[in-house]
């Protein structure tokens, strides 16, 4: 039985708990929000939000939000994030509230980072506690690598911005822009770039990856392709796309170099990192899960392909990066580029292993110092739906490594908005209707008109184009003042046919030249695009110089190519009729197969002549007729492609071709059978610190005998501007072989020595040195002085040849070389070290080179 005093004591118990539970609940603090970045108000994930003085966080989503409660009356957060300042926010205790965070920029410099102690301590590597831990990120690389997993897939979101940037008021305002207000942007002036920044190109693109391990292989469906388009007649839209893509590669910290443009820098968690970093232990974030060490770095060289910045590490016994903050000092040795960011974020899956979720990178571009107008480029890449080890059947992974979904560029705005990643602003998406509205005003057609003419060569009627304009006057010691006029038509005359021309005349041979090819398009695409499929007929009637032309007696001339040293007396008149069929896969696989006859007369000093019973005979002319087929494959190749040619955008992946040419006598006239094979390869590699090398490998043997006209004749440079491929210091028509076999290295060094000295490391200068060999002979059966039935070797006024053929000994330069002189100049001396007892060759040489490269 229940006294009254039991009954009482429970009411007071019950009122008190019930008062308790009431009190609890009043002090419980909710806080929502987004945070942004202060610079271009995008959303940024991974930002961790804590309760001040507690253990009790959260990390913000893709899209930038966060939620974060406490049974308890907290009355500040604080927010965390590599790169950005930290801040500490006051919230109303006990209550639900909405705080949206604006992120500010850490601009400090790691530079700064002082040990404090009353004399200041050597750094060194042996019993570093920073160094040891780098050291054991180093050891577990590979199992926190993508490539560890059997398989691994996700979805990913690319987006990509190139801008004018730092650009002032008075720039703004100036007369020429009062019709464009509409394009310009502002941002924070302290970010890079600065304030005032004028949007010129937008990309956004969706795709699905796939991995397999073994057999390896990876696939990328693009799912949807978007960018902003401008005139095709003015420029080529999907090399812009390109050639951006280059400059702002995919970046893995975990690769031991990372490539950006021409530039390899070494990762701060590289195999070696040791050797060319300082690391210091900064923080630790215990109120983490896992918890995390910051470990800051600077270059122990500032001039080197280095970078500074800080990594979080997980304490969690894996050693993973959970985030990175990587940019570039004022000093560092890349052209044109003056200031680097990239923001790496990484989560963990549901084993705990940390995987890519977000990367930000930030280039800054100009001529000038960091005041000065310049190029902002960025790229924010999102990283979704990830998942590992999920077998697949092989149906996934057949195909091309790089496939486009049907309909993937024509994703109209309501996909885009489902589909989306990440959060884009609408100041950002505007930029696409900018560009279209500019593309239709007539002051910037004619703008870009006069642009295109000046420095492309062509000036843009519509239906046909006139130029090029580099070629309109030249001269040479056969043809004296020589004047060109050209043109060919568009894809506003016909996607399928299409025809170019031009004529010449030379003032002192007194003689016309010309051109016409007409040719069909099968892909119904402009022949001058990728992926090539065209059937062209053409006949040319002009003169060459033996040893200077392309490969296929195609010869370019412009005003550059006028000025030449040394003797230059010998010539060829050609008439070439060539049929020719071009086809090019998705896969950067492709195939030439054509026919052409191709008649060859000697000019200026050159002479056709050979020994018959009857005596010397000389010949007006040399006819030879051919079936000829080129192969080439260039896997992941890109590429812009000009009016007149593709510039190959090089990378590491090797370019392959082969080239077999068949002589038919009697067919057209043809006076030989032959048979004539060429191999090749081109590599880059990339050698770390010590810079990169461009080196091509090149072997021929021709079956069959044919006068030395048919013979290789090595590629010479006879003029002063330096040349890769051709050799500098050979006079034209100096050197003939039916087989050799060559090598050529052209290596950079990025600045390697020049960036250790004081003064010198100011001017950002670059270290080249080049070496050519080519080593080849000629069969008996080929060598005039063997067989006085075969057409002679030329000689001088003095009866001297100058044509010969190798020996036991290699032809053999070499050069040194400084870049980077005022951003586009390179200044070579070459030193030839044999057969010098031949006339008319120089030892030594300077050559310059215009070259543009960051």
């Amino acid at each position: 039985m229940i006294t009254k005093i039991q009954k009482r004591s429970f009411y007071l118990l019950f009122l008190l708990f019930t008062f308790t539970i009431s009190s609890v609940a009043a002090q419980s603090t909710v806080v929502t929000g987004v945070i942004t970045d202060a610079a271009d108000k995008r959303p940024v994930p991974s930002v961790t939000v804590i309760f001040k003085g507690t253990k009790i966080a959260t990390k913000t989503d893709a899209q930038g939000k966060y939620r974060l409660s406490a049974q308890m009356a907290s009355t500040h957060i604080e927010i965390n994030y590599v790169g950005y300042k930290t801040q500490s926010v006051p919230v109303k205790a006990g209550q639900e509230q909405q705080i949206n965070i604006i992120l500010q920029e850490d601009s400090q410099s790691l530079n700064e980072v002082t040990v404090n102690s009353a004399k200041k301590a050597k750094y060194r590597n042996k019993d570093n506690p920073a160094v040891e831990l780098i050291r054991q990120v180093i050891a577990h690389k590979s199992l926190n690598r993508l490539e560890s997993d059997s398989t691994v897939e996700y979805q990913q979101y690319d987006w990509m911005q190139f801008s004018l940037s730092n650009l002032s008021e008075k720039f703004k305002n100036k007369k020429i822009f009062k019709n464009y207000q509409f394009l310009f942007d502002e941002q924070d002036s302290t970010a890079v770039g600065g304030k005032n920044i004028l949007p010129v190109y937008l990309r956004e693109r969706l795709s699905q990856y796939y991995y397999r391990k073994s057999p390896q292989k990876t696939k990328i469906i693009t799912l949807a392709d978007k960018h902003v388009n401008f005139d095709d007649g003015l420029v080529d839209n999907n090399a812009i796309g390109n050639y951006f893509e280059r400059m702002y590669a995919d970046v893995n910290i975990y690769d031991n170099n990372i490539v950006f443009t021409n530039s390899q820098f070494l990762s701060p968690i590289a195999d070696g990192a040791p050797a060319y970093y300082k690391f210091f232990i900064t923080d630790t974030l215990k109120n983490q899960q896992p918890q995390l060490i910051e470990l800051s770095f600077i270059p122990r060289l500032p001039n080197a392909l280095l970078f500074e910045g800080k990594i979080y590490i997980t304490m969690d016994g894996k050693y993973a990066v959970q985030q990175a903050f990587l940019k570039t000092g004022k000093d560092v040795n890349i052209n044109f580029v003056r200031a680097l960011e990239v923001k790496l974020n990484f989560e963990p899956d549901f084993r705990g292993k940390f995987h890519l979720v977000k990367s930000h990178l930030l280039m800054d571009f100009g001529l000038g110092n960091e005041k000065g107008r310049g190029f902002k480029g960025e790229r924010s890449v999102t990283i979704k739906n990830y998942k590992t080890n999920i077998p697949r059947p092989d149906s996934v992974y057949s195909g091309e490594s790089l496939v486009m979904a049907a309909g993937a560029e024509n994703r109209d705005a309501a996909y885009w908005a489902d589909n989306r990643l990440d959060t884009i602003g609408k100041d950002k998406l505007k930029i696409y209707g900018n560009i279209d509205t500019l593309g239709q005003m007539k002051s910037f057609k004619r703008m870009m008109d006069l642009v295109t003419f000046f420095f492309i060569g062509y000036k843009n009627l519509g239906p046909v184009e006139i130029g090029p304009l580099y070629s309109f006057y030249t001269f040479n010691n056969l043809e004296g003042f020589r004047l060109r006029f050209g043109g060919r038509t568009t894809t506003d005359f016909s996607t399928r046919f299409y025809m170019d021309t031009y004529a010449a005349y030379g003032f002192k041979d007194e003689k016309w030249k010309y051109f016409f090819s007409g040719a069909y398009s099968f892909n119904n695409k402009s022949i001058y695009k990728f992926p090539q499929s065209f059937v062209r007929a053409s006949f040319r009637r002009d003169m060459s110089i033996p040893g200077e032309e392309a490969v296929n007696g195609v010869q370019e001339d412009n005003l550059a190519s006028s000025f030449r040293r040394g003797v230059n007396d010998k010539f060829l008149y050609n008439d070439f009729y060539k049929v020719e069929y071009q086809q090019e896969y998705l896969n950067h696989f492709s195939f030439n197969i054509g026919f052409r006859k191709w008649t060859q007369s000697p000019a200026g000093n050159l002479v056709f002549a050979r020994q018959t019973d009857l005596g010397p005979q000389q010949l007006s002319r040399l006819t030879s007729t051919e079936f000829n087929l080129r192969l080439r494959y260039a896997p992941f190749e890109k590429f812009y492609q000009g009016k007149l040619f593709r510039e190959r955008i090089i990378e590491k992946y090797p370019v392959f071709e082969l080239d077999y040419a068949a002589g038919v006598k009697g067919l057209f006239g043809g006076e030989n059978a032959y048979h004539n094979l060429t191999a090749s390869i081109d590599k880059r590699f990339y050698l770390g610190q010590f810079g990169r090398s461009d080196v091509r490998l090149e072997g021929n043997y021709l079956f069959g005998q044919v006068p030395f006209p048919l013979l290789r004749i090595h590629k010479a440079n006879q003029s002063y501007s330096y040349q890769v491929y051709a050799y500098n210091l050979m006079n034209f028509l100096e050197f003939v072989s039916d087989h050799y076999v060559s090598l050529n290295v052209d290596h950079n060094f990025n600045g390697l020595i020049l960036n250790r000295i004081p003064l010198l490391r100011r001017l950002k200068l670059r270290e080249y040195v080049t070496f050519k060999g080519l080593y080849g002979g000629l069969r008996n059966e080929n060598n005039p002085l063997m067989n006085s039935s075969l057409l002679q070797f030329p000689v001088n006024e003095d009866g001297v040849a100058t044509t010969y053929h190798l020996g036991n000994r290699p032809y053999m330069e070499a050069s040194a070389g400084l870049g980077n002189i005022f951003k586009v100049l390179r200044f070579d001396v070459v030193r030839r070290f044999n057969y010098l007892d031949h006339p008319d060759v120089a030892k030594w040489g300077l050559r310059a080179k215009v070259q543009f490269e960051f």
